[in-house]
């Protein structure tokens, strides 16, 4: 299975189901991400057009079987479209709001029509992008929405992702370098690595497009030797910064099978020495670029490991989940790009930087030693990032609001209390977490952001992202799940529907998606079974799970795992239409198999056809404490079709 493949089936699938994508007649849906996990399982990430304007906060995750058929979908938007697409406000006079917003030296600007249905009500929108350098001297890409009726501005971002007073000054020591030879003249390119390549800014900064092609110059050498591990050489920042790729790369490579930023072998640059006097790093999505400042007057040059791991991270969650640079999203973005330099930096393990759980500690940004951010308790930074969730984490800077993501993959990874990386509390009274360590809270983190993070998510999103992840890794009873649950806790963000263990039912049913509205979520079947035709009536609803019917040698599967809790008795009853063409009143052509495991304990057959839908109960309770599997089979002959239509399906305790 191919990610094309893939792709399309999750197209075909939204359109089979939009109910499942909140979709309307007027969306259309294109990939824009395709994760495929090892038992072929498919998570595509689809952006959402309407009346063909993009939709920001309209994209969607498309769970899909092994086989294509849908199992679920992650996604923000609550309720299909209804936005008019006529604007009141022209676009000259959308640039002209947004452009007074911009602070610092504007080069271009740039506008176009999108509905915005990031929170609150959808509506028309311009989305206007000033271009140009920001006041600190790093290159700015701002993101006005402006109400295309009213003309009032709305959410406005930078998509240049700076590490804002951050950066990692220090050396990497003596360390191995991948180059390129070209002709006797070596340059500072990986051929390993996609052809990534370090070259000096000259202490330039474009104003325009950040960096543009040919920018800076190339380092090359004649004996491949690079830099003297002092600041007197131009090439010892180098060094650091293209150590930085290799240790990136391979990260990603190694512990999660990416091949670079966005998954597909193509190398970024890395600028060192940008600016003058520059304080910052920072990732350029628009360019597939990093830049390292030299830093300010008593600061060193920001090219360290963490500091690279963090901002090309940023491309990363761009190329996955795009998660928004403002609000709740914000903060997950940047603690992503935090929890990910810290997992390069330790996957490193650099003799010249210790690993460990705090940002920025190399450069000496405040000049007394400490670090940019702390992630065992994000708020000694004393600067306002928040070691617990509130409601007013989404109003903060992302560097500030990443704090409760920060905290949670400390908790998840090391665990609560102290410990040689410092001492991390648990908020509101919540229970000690143990931690899990760094390679199951890593993998966990990355199965969350590509393939169930979307880019309105929030925090409350993200521990059912994560609870999700961790079930499939680790399995729904594993410490690990539990571990996930405990740590968000732990970190006032609330528990959410989904939990460890079973997924909590509705209404006391104990199955999964019961009437077949969802989809196959919960089910596994036959490709078809689970649908909405018209052809048989539900018995509510629209959905039902209707099994033969061709009048052709056939054989149809509808299944679910469910768990019967100890000491409890149980009733397993389903609703069952049975209509066939057979015109005997004594054989049995075409038939119906109900088991629980390897145990049958119904058959039914076309001598059982009826005019409607009639209920079947079985009792389960010697079941109790075990996890069971319930079967429907049905098998058809030759000829004369018969249709075993099944819905509202059902398994109570008492």
């Amino acid at each position: 299975m191919g990610k094309v493949e893939a792709a399309r089936d999750a197209t075909v699938e939204v359109t089979a189901h939009p109910s499942a994508a909140q979709a309307g007649a007027h969306d259309t849906f294109k990939s824009r991400a395709v994760q495929i996990d090892k038992d072929n399982s498919r998570h595509v990430h689809l952006e959402r057009t309407y009346r063909g304007l993009p939709v920001l906060g309209g994209d969607v995750i498309v769970h899909s079987a092994p086989n294509g058929d849908l199992q679920g979908t992650s996604l923000t938007l609550k309720k299909p479209l209804e936005v008019s697409v006529t604007p009141k406000i022209s676009e000259k006079r959308a640039v002209g709001v947004a452009s007074g917003m911009f602070k610092g030296v504007m080069a271009t600007t740039r506008a176009s029509l999108v509905v915005d249905a990031i929170a609150g009500t959808p509506r028309l929108a311009w989305e206007v992008v000033v271009d140009g350098i920001a006041p600190d001297q790093s290159p700015c890409h701002l993101h006005v929405l402006v109400d295309a009726q009213t003309g009032e501005t709305g959410q406005s971002w930078d998509t240049f992702q700076k590490a804002t007073g951050t950066g990692h000054g220090f050396h990497v020591g003596d360390v191995t370098v991948d180059t390129t030879d070209a002709n006797g003249s070596f340059q500072l390119k990986d051929p390993l690595r996609g052809n990534g390549e370090t070259r000096d800014a000259n202490n330039g900064r474009p104003v325009g497009d950040h960096p543009p092609a040919g920018f800076g110059s190339a380092f090359t050498d004649t004996d491949n030797v690079w830099g003297t591990g002092t600041l007197n050489s131009r090439d010892t920042v180098a060094v650091d910064a293209h150590y930085g790729i290799q240790a990136t790369w391979d990260y990603y490579k190694n512990v999660h099978g990416r091949n670079g930023i966005r998954d597909d072998g193509v190398g970024a640059r890395s600028f060192v020495h940008y600016g003058v006097n520059f304080g910052n790093a920072g990732w350029d999505d628009e360019t597939f670029s990093m830049i390292y400042g030299d830093g300010r007057p008593g600061q060193k040059p920001f090219t360290g490991i963490d500091v690279a791991g963090h901002e090309m991270s940023h491309g990363v969650t761009h190329a996955t989940a795009d998660l928004n640079y403002f609000g709740e999203a914000g903060g997950l973005n940047e603690s992503t790009s935090d929890i990910f330099g810290t997992l390069v930096e330790f996957s490193a393990n650099n003799p010249a930087d210790t690993p460990d759980y705090v940002i920025g500690e190399k450069i000496d940004i405040r000049g007394n030693g400490t670090p940019l951010r702390w992630m065992d308790d994000p708020k000694k930074d004393g600067e306002g990032s928040q070691t617990c969730w509130t409601t007013s984490t989404k109003n903060l800077d992302p560097h500030y609001s990443s704090g409760v993501g920060n905290h949670f993959f400390y908790l998840l990874a090391v665990g609560s209390g102290t410990s040689q990386w410092g001492s991390s509390p648990t908020c509101g009274g919540a229970a000690a977490v143990t931690g899990i360590g760094n390679d199951a809270a890593g993998k966990i983190w990355y199965r969350a952001l590509t393939s169930y993070l979307t880019s309105a998510s929030t925090y409350a999103d993200a521990r059912t992202a994560t609870i999700k992840a961790a079930t499939d890794l680790y399995g729904p009873t594993s410490n690990q799940c539990t571990a996930v649950e405990k740590a968000w806790t732990a970190t006032a963000v609330a528990p959410t529907a989904t939990r460890c263990g079973v997924t909590t039912p509705p209404a006391g049913n104990l199955l999964v998606n019961p009437g077949f509205e969802s989809g196959n979520t919960g089910w596994t079947a036959t490709t078809g079974v689970i649908t909405h035709a018209s052809g048989m009536a539900a018995h509510s609803g629209s959905f039902k799970a209707w099994l033969d019917g061709y009048g052709t040698t056939h054989t149809d599967t509808l299944s679910q795992s469910v768990t019967i809790p100890s000491g409890r008795t149980a009733t397993f009853s389903f609703w069952l239409y049975i209509d066939s063409a057979e015109t005997t009143a004594s054989t049995q052509y075409d038939k119906l198999t109900v088991k629980v495991g390897a145990t049958t304990l119904a058959i039914y057959s076309n001598l059982d056809k009826s005019s409607g839908y009639t209920k079947k109960s079985f009792d389960l309770s010697p079941y109790a404490g075990s996890t069971i599997t319930l079967n429907f089979t049905g098998t058809e002959d030759a000829s004369l079709k018969t249709s075993f239509v099944i819905d509202d399906a059902e398994v109570a305790t008492s």
